[in-house]
């Protein structure tokens, strides 16, 4: 989506105090409907509702709701409270609580806070409806109006002030647009939302984006993009077209957790960039993460520090920017169901290519994108069906439980307790996933452990049997703690996955158990310190 500025000039003060009027009240049925929302009420139901409480046509409160359930969604998918959730910013709502304020200072926060609160008005658009029907842009007399709905038939026009700014300004585009459609008929949707400065109305104009056709595409190979929150960085994996791994590199992000937020909009953009200047120097396509919502922690996890970081942390945004920029630049961008790709990733191409689980995270992404199917390794099957190895990991899991247990028991600290107990319950669904498997292994019950190729070239993820991520778990849990965290690592985490190479290569497990340190110089612990590891 763009989206375009303008100033509105009204004909009187009359019409001014009308539409802020409007506005007024338009922002008071979104943040009721935001709290009936909260109780449990539907959409549906609160429209006619809302549209008689404060005397709003019934679109208008549709959309008043429509922008209390962006609020609430927005607010879960960051994990905090949609209790605590402050219309017309938090931080207004913090400096206006110190009493030493005072004077001009003051007053000047409690007009903006007014402005934000109060200032709002939203119609979406709608291509049966010339674009907008309770906010639309007509032409009088050769000029640019927009008409706005206050009622049944009755409407004030507001002059549009808003000069070229630059050559390749998208306002003149969207000007074209609009005398295109007035002359064919062929009208094209566009949001408008209205919000209240400094005492001036300004229009906030959202179309959809044309892009030109790709020329760099998923035939060319891909550039595989993982997103990951420890430590903060973009993982990327340039992956031929027969979907092996050529290049990698790593973008360090930590620089957006304290910047504000104009500054992380600008590093942004900048990473968005790098990554499309890369891929358009190797000339491939990108593949991405389809992200519906990252897990950013919750109050009582025992994590406040990582917590804190994790809530600024504006992944969605970052991924969005690359993708309009790589269009933009007729560069093709594959998204895929993120589902496994961390766990097929550091057990399968991490001790294969011996680099970091990021890395091999964004080779998956990237694989999957050009349609490779991801089956177990030959020597993975022999270990899945090798029960006196599976006692020896289900015995180092329930040390581990054990161990937990003990480090519990001994921490006084109550936030530090609810991180154990987060790693504890984590450690006993492993424990349960090895159970049930050696139960069905030992009563001599078949178990797929492994999807046979139906097509090598589609990938239907979420459309896998379910003994396809059955397998992927098993082997998860009877290798993670009883091989991988045998070597010593940084604190939480597992960087080092080498000691799968063992297995992978000879089916040589045992050789595997017997190591207690990793090979000097293998995996990815000895790369930490470098922020790009291998240059394309």
């Amino acid at each position: 989506m763009i989206t375009l500025q303008c100033l509105l000039e009204f004909r009187s003060e009359e019409d001014r105090q009308k539409v802020l009027d409007l506005m007024r009240r338009f922002s008071s049925a979104e943040r009721y409907g935001y709290q009936r929302l909260l109780e449990g009420h539907e959409r549906n139901g609160l429209k006619s509702h809302l549209a008689g409480l404060f005397q709003i046509n019934t679109r208008y409160a549709d959309d008043a709701i429509l922008k209390a359930q962006s609020v609430l969604k927005s607010c879960r998918e960051r994990g905090q409270s949609p209790s605590r959730v402050v219309f017309g910013g938090r931080n207004l709502f913090e400096k206006l609580k110190k009493k030493h304020l005072n004077g001009s200072r003051r007053e000047e926060l409690k007009r903006e806070w007014r402005e934000r609160r109060q200032g709002n008005l939203y119609s979406r658009g709608d291509r049966s409806k010339q674009g907008n029907l309770n906010l639309r842009f007509v032409w009088l007399e050769g000029e640019l109006y927009l008409r706005i709905c206050m009622g049944e038939r009755q409407w004030v026009w507001a002059k549009v002030v808003r000069p070229v700014k630059r050559e390749k300004d998208k306002w003149t585009g969207f000007i074209w647009s609009l005398h295109q459609a007035e002359k064919t008929g062929e009208w094209f949707p566009y949001d408008v939302e209205l919000k209240l400065r400094n005492g001036k109305v300004y229009a906030l104009v959202s179309i959809r984006e044309k892009f030109p056709p790709a020329t760099v595409t998923l035939r060319n190979g891909v550039l595989g993009i993982d997103v990951n929150a420890y430590p903060f960085h973009l993982a990327l994996a340039e992956v031929s077209p027969d979907g092996n791994l050529v290049g990698y590199e790593r973008i360090s992000l930590h620089e957006l957790i304290s910047a504000s937020h104009d500054k992380r909009e600008y590093l942004c953009w900048q990473v968005a960039h790098r990554v499309v200047n890369l891929a358009l120097q190797k000339g491939r396509a990108i593949a991405m993460e389809d992200l519906e919502k990252l897990p950013k922690g919750r109050r009582g996890d025992g994590l406040p520090k990582l917590r804190k970081k994790l809530q600024r942390w504006i992944y969605k945004s970052l991924l969005e920017k690359i993708e309009v920029l790589a269009k933009r630049r007729r560069v093709e961008v594959a998204k895929k169901d993120p589902s496994y790709t961390s766990v097929i990733g550091k057990l399968k191409y991490a001790p294969q290519y011996l680099v970091d689980k990021d890395v091999a995270g964004a080779l998956v992404i990237g694989r999957r994108a050009l349609g490779f199917e991801e089956k177990l390794p030959e020597n993975y099957k022999l270990l899945f069906r090798d029960e006196e190895y599976l006692l020896y990991a289900l015995a180092q899991l329930e040390e581990k439980v054990k161990e937990l247990k003990r480090e519990l028991k001994g921490e006084g600290n109550e936030w530090r307790k609810k991180a154990i107990k987060k790693r504890l319950s984590a450690t006993r669904g492993e424990l349960k996933t090895l159970q049930r498997h050696l139960r069905m292994l030992q009563s001599g019950e078949s178990e797929p452990v492994s999807r046979d190729p139906a097509d090598q070239r589609k990938e239907p993820v979420r459309g896998h049997p379910p003994g396809w991520r059955k397998s992927w778990r098993v082997l998860s849990a009877a290798l993670t703690v009883p091989l991988l965290e045998k070597s010593p690592q940084v604190k939480g985490t597992v960087r080092d996955f080498s000691p799968l190479r063992v297995i992978l290569v000879s089916g040589d497990w045992e050789r595997a158990v017997r190591r207690s340190v990793p090979v000097p110089g293998a995996g990815a612990a000895v790369q930490e310190c470098s922020n790009t590891f291998v240059q394309f």
